[in-house]
């Protein structure tokens, strides 16, 4: 999958990151790179909201598994199940978020589980930064479920 091909599903799909001009800089098997401006995500401090930090965080750390699934031919319905989001730093412009899994070496693990029960976890970093400097992490829990179409 490309930057454009992720970028015109996120925006197709995900509507609130059309909202937040959220823009796909870089997609490989080892980690997804989104970036976004200051404008549609300010707050009332003329800094980067919060939600919008942690918003991107979670699109880029699903992005990364989403893209991978598809280019492995993997299809699944893939939900975050929890996260943690730490703020190191007011976002005072532009920001990125850069995610990777957690531990890559589990990944034939999470597919083998995947295909085998139906069901599978994978836990994804991402790293927000800002004019060279770290701003935040996120470390967020993805379950990635094979749903059987319904027969009605």
């Amino acid at each position: 999958m490309t930057a454009p091909e992720l970028q015109s599903y996120l925006h197709g799909h995900i509507p609130l990151s059309a909202a937040m001009q959220v823009s796909v800089d870089a997609v490989s098997a080892d980690g997804v790179t989104l970036r976004a401006p200051l404008a549609p995500n300010i707050n009332h401090r003329d800094t980067v909201f919060g939600g919008s930090a942690s918003a991107v965080a979670i699109l880029a750390a699903w992005s990364l598994l989403h893209a991978r699934m598809r280019t492995e031919g993997i299809a699944a319905r893939l939900v975050i199940q929890s996260n943690t989001m730490d703020y190191a730093l007011p976002i005072l412009g532009e920001f990125t978020a850069r995610s990777a899994l957690e531990q890559p070496d589990q990944w034939p693990r999470f597919t083998r589980m995947l295909a085998r029960m139906g069901r599978a976890r994978t836990r994804v970093a991402a790293v927000l930064e800002s004019n060279g400097q770290v701003v935040g992490r996120l470390t967020g829990e993805f379950v990635a479920l094979i749903v059987e179409p319904r027969v009605d």
